[in-house]
């Protein structure tokens, strides 16, 4: 909205004095001290040593060229220039009330839709099956469901793809395991934690006996070229597996648009090597089928010496269908930042492929650690099951909920709640970090009332609602007829927050950082606060008063409910 318009009425002047004006584009930010104005311009000052002129002679020139044109006049209240050469843009109150009385009768609140949509494939998630999923999976699901809504809520196609490792070594375990541990009676009582247990078990056999490494590497190599036992075996297990993934999915809200594993594109292995070769990437290098990189000593293994084939190898088939079937824009992939060095290689061998054009980016993040500063374990050393952190988080939920003696929940709403608040909670205790860092775990501090939390934002959320009932007003009805205006410092500061919300989708689009969502909601949530303690709304000094108030708070309560929504979470109606 807003950095659409800054960009429309400032390219033009830039390029008059410029080749490369989207460089001074991005000087363009929010001002930090909303007394000099709403955005700031910074650009005079590198501008002014090309043209060979003070800094402040630039601004003046580029200030005036602004202001001749019509969509600048409606847009600034002012256009100053300070200090060295800084230009201070404050925005028009007409221009903010008019596009606030259109955002408050829009369903979409005045965010329209990109002129240029893209098809994107998001990889997210992505599970080896036939063990529960843990705290480990966490991130990458949540994370790339987040990246998915907000994209698709501008516009975009955006393809949710599920890549389940399906085909791996850890079948191999298990299926070492079945034949030699397996316990019937507790497969049929609970099929997923009998598989977890003969994992464990060849697991720890591989570790210290070198044999049994070799056996499951073999009941792998069965499975893969079609051995009868070993494929039946992995049909049995299968359907408990996708069912447990599936509910865990369910519990965190989480949809795809494709779910194919690993197992799907074995049969086009052969045709990736194939093709590497007959394009000059692949070289044979001491038995195994390998692509160099140049300035780079390590090679892409994609056939080994025995015949089989790696994970790289199934990227790149599963690259090759992607383009095929989706034709895409971009494909990103949310995987750990562990994974890095693997998706350089990969992304350069689809450029050595012909596929430039193509947006590839890896989706990287951190780590969550406990409190003594390690990867996230229960006191036993075990990985976290992600069931587990779920439930713990609803049932402190639960315990949160009691203890707050002003709750107005009902009993008949009571776990409805719980599990809304508890999941939510952990959602965006992880949306709320810069993704590429590690961050340490806290049950307590994401379930707290203050600060940015879950907790908080929903609260807000419903604080602002409780407006609407204990007046006894219809905020469709308020919204379709009422005037705003602003009769005190706070309603602007709100009214511009609001105003900013496509300023903070388009961040998450850009950078794939949900953090700048949820930083964005806190500062609505905040400003909102301000208002609330200046502005009163049910005992405002007259009608018109009350309902231009009450257009700003049915504003923010829709923006913050569309805000978690896009981070993939749900609001409550009473906290």
């Amino acid at each position: 909205m807003i950095p659409a318009l800054l960009e429309k009425i400032f390219k033009p002047v830039l390029a008059k004095y410029s080749d490369t004006p989207e460089k001074f584009l991005g000087m363009i930010s929010r001002c930090g001290d909303p007394k000099f104005g709403d955005y700031q311009a910074n650009f005079a000052m590198a501008m002014g040593k090309s043209l060979g002129k003070k800094p402040r002679e630039v601004a003046e020139m580029i200030r005036t060229d602004v202001l001749e044109n019509p969509e600048a006049t409606a847009l600034f209240e002012s256009v100053e220039i300070a200090g060295p050469g800084f230009l201070n843009l404050k925005i028009s109150e007409g221009w903010m009330i008019k596009t606030l009385e259109y955002a408050a009768k829009d369903d979409r609140l005045g965010i329209a839709e990109t002129e240029n949509p893209k098809t994107i494939v998001i990889d997210f998630s992505s599970p080896n099956v036939a063990k529960p999923m843990h705290v480990g999976h966490i991130r990458s699901t949540i994370i790339g469901d987040s990246i998915s809504r907000v994209l698709t809520f501008l516009g975009n196609r955006v393809i949710r793809d599920n890549h389940l490792g399906d085909w791996g070594t850890q079948f191999g375990m298990i299926f070492y395991g079945w034949k030699h541990y397996l316990n019937e009676e507790n497969f049929k009582e609970d099929p997923i934690m009998e598989l977890l247990r003969l994992y464990r078990i060849a697991r720890e056999e591989m570790d210290a006996d070198e044999n049994v490494a070799n056996e499951c590497r073999l009941e792998v190599e069965r499975l893969h070229s079609g051995d009868p036992e070993n494929r039946a075996l992995w049909e049995k297990i299968m359907p408990y597996c996708l069912k447990e993934i599936d509910h865990a999915y369910e519990r965190l809200d989480i949809q795809f648009d494709e779910t194919k594993g690993e197992s799907f594109y074995n049969s086009r292995l052969p045709g990736v090597v194939q093709l590497l070769r007959d394009k000059g990437l692949a070289t044979d290098s001491e038995g195994a089928v390998c692509v160099f990189f140049q300035g780079r000593e390590t090679p892409m293994i994609v056939q080994k010496k025995d015949g089989a084939y790696l994970y790289a190898t199934t990227d790149i088939a599963t690259f090759l269908y992607r383009m095929e079937e989706f034709k895409p824009d971009a494909i990103y992939y949310v995987v750990d930042h562990r994974q890095s060095e693997h998706f350089v290689n990969f992304f350069e061998v689809t450029r050595m492929l012909g596929y430039e054009g193509v947006d590839l980016r890896h989706v990287k993040f951190g780590t969550i650690l406990g409190e003594d500063g390690k990867p996230f374990k229960t006191r036993s050393g075990d990985t976290v099951g992600l069931d587990g952190l779920l439930d713990e988080a609803v049932e402190r939920a639960r315990n949160a909920i009691r203890q707050n003696e002003a709750s107005s929940i009902s009993e008949e709403d009571f776990e409805e709640t719980a599990q809304k608040i508890g999941i939510a909670a952990l959602k965006y205790a992880d949306l709320s970090q810069n993704r590429e860092s590690d961050y340490v775990f806290s049950y307590d501090k994401m379930l707290a009332l203050n600060g940015n939390t879950a907790t908080y934002m929903q609260y807000a959320y419903a604080r602002v609602r409780s407006i609407f009932t204990r007046g006894g007003f219809d905020a469709k009805m308020i919204c379709a007829n009422a005037k705003v205006q602003f009769t005190h410092p706070s309603e602007r500061a709100l009214a511009m927050e609001i105003l900013r919300f496509d300023e903070a989708l388009e961040g998450v689009a850009k950078d794939n950082r949900p953090n700048f969502l949820t930083a964005y909601l806190y500062d609505l949530a905040s400003k909102y606060s301000s208002f609330f303690e200046n502005c009163p709304v049910l005992r405002a000094e007259n009608e018109e008063v009350r309902n231009s108030r009450l257009v700003l708070c049915d504003l923010t309560a829709r923006t913050i409910q569309k805000g978690l929504e896009l981070l993939g979470i749900q609001t409550v109606e009473k906290m």
